[in-house]
């Protein structure tokens, strides 16, 4: 249920932090919070990750589907054997990120990114793609500290 609701609100979060991009950062279309290092920049990005893909919606749409189907199948059964709390919330953070994203897609038949680090020149991004990276990472060290010690044991 908890794992649930963390999903619920990462999806929220993303989703109205994109209403409000699309509605007063699309028409000014970049915003400096601290000049040539962190701006706001409004894109609207028809790819996946890095725009790979780009232009192709519905074969993007139809992977995430799968994708997100798969993710939910597994969370629940997770949950059912009890499972790490770590692994339950990352794959929680890594389900609401890419749902966010699908929203985007079957509607708007983009993404809406905004977050723009000119500093290291890195790709334009959002809310979902942040939850999505750190649900991956967090999942990695459950992965190598925790699911590892169980098995060496």
């Amino acid at each position: 249920m908890v794992y649930g609701l963390i999903t619920m609100l990462i999806i929220i979060f993303d989703q109205l932090s994109k209403y409000f991009a699309r509605v007063y950062l699309a028409p000014i279309d970049t915003y400096p919070i601290i000049k040539d290092i962190f701006h706001l920049t409004y894109r609207q990005n028809t790819g996946a990750a890095f725009s790979i893909l780009r232009g192709n919606v519905f074969l993007l749409v139809g992977m995430t589907f799968v994708v997100i189907l798969a993710m939910i199948v597994l969370l629940y059964k997770l949950i059912k054997h009890k499972e790490h709390w770590l692994l339950l919330m990352s794959l929680s953070f890594v389900l609401g990120g890419a749902i966010g994203n699908l929203i985007d897609r079957v509607y708007l038949k983009y993404v809406v990114d905004y977050f723009d680090f000119r500093l290291i020149n890195f790709a334009v991004f959002n809310i979902g793609d942040s939850f999505i990276v750190v649900g991956a990472i967090l999942i990695g060290i459950y992965i190598i500290f925790i699911d590892g010690k169980k098995t060496s044991s």
